[in-house]
């Protein structure tokens, strides 16, 4: 069930400070497989255990606003889809704020990890996606940057013309987590400038 905008709990004044922990950004490379093309040059980031879980702000109303508050926007509370799926006209924000997952990254030869709350996941355009499995109560909150279209890929049919627009897709100016300065702006340090 959806929950609308009015039900959602915010952040006192959108102060996120002293609920949001610096961490390292671990950083996965995937290849194109010929099904999953992920994406040539930028890794999926993951931050772990960023935010001091509570219940009044609820982790998804600090995520949400977190995510809002550096520009990611058009955020969404659900699961993750339990087929391989990519995006290829926009990268994606993937914050736990419940719960926990097994979620298969870079396609069928990619990588397992288990995602727990306070988890956060940046897929850059072309990145396989799907729950393994997952507890419960597990949901997550999604977003994206303002520059990009969002697609759903899902077969071989579609990897030609997702490696085209992969490419087109632009470097966010911020860190969904951490804004400017996030670990995010130098692990994608240039646009794509392939052929």
């Amino acid at each position: 069930m959806a929950v609308s905008q009015n039900d959602r709990q915010r952040t006192s004044g959108g102060d996120l400070s002293g609920l949001i922990l610096t961490r390292d950004a671990e950083a996965f490379h995937f290849n194109d497989d010929g099904v999953t093309p992920n994406h040539p040059q930028w890794p999926l980031i993951v931050y772990r255990a960023i935010m001091k879980l509570s219940v009044d702000p609820e982790p998804a109303a600090i995520l949400e606003d977190l995510f809002a508050s550096n520009g990611w926007g058009n955020s969404w509370r659900d699961g993750i889809y339990d087929y391989l799926h990519y995006h290829s006209g926009i990268h994606e924000v993937l914050g736990i704020a419940r719960g926990s997952g097994k979620v298969q990254f870079g396609g069928k030869s990619g990588q397992v990890l288990d995602l727990n709350a306070g988890d956060i996941a940046i897929l850059p355009a072309g990145t396989g996606h799907q729950r393994l499995s997952a507890s419960d109560d597990f949901l997550v909150v999604g977003a994206y940057p303002p520059e990009g279209t969002y697609d759903e890929c899902t077969s071989q049919e579609d990897h030609p013309q997702a490696v085209k627009s992969i490419r087109k897709v632009r470097k966010p100016e911020m860190d969904p987590v951490y804004g400017r300065a996030g670990p995010l702006v130098d692990l994608w340090k240039a646009a794509w400038q392939g052929p």
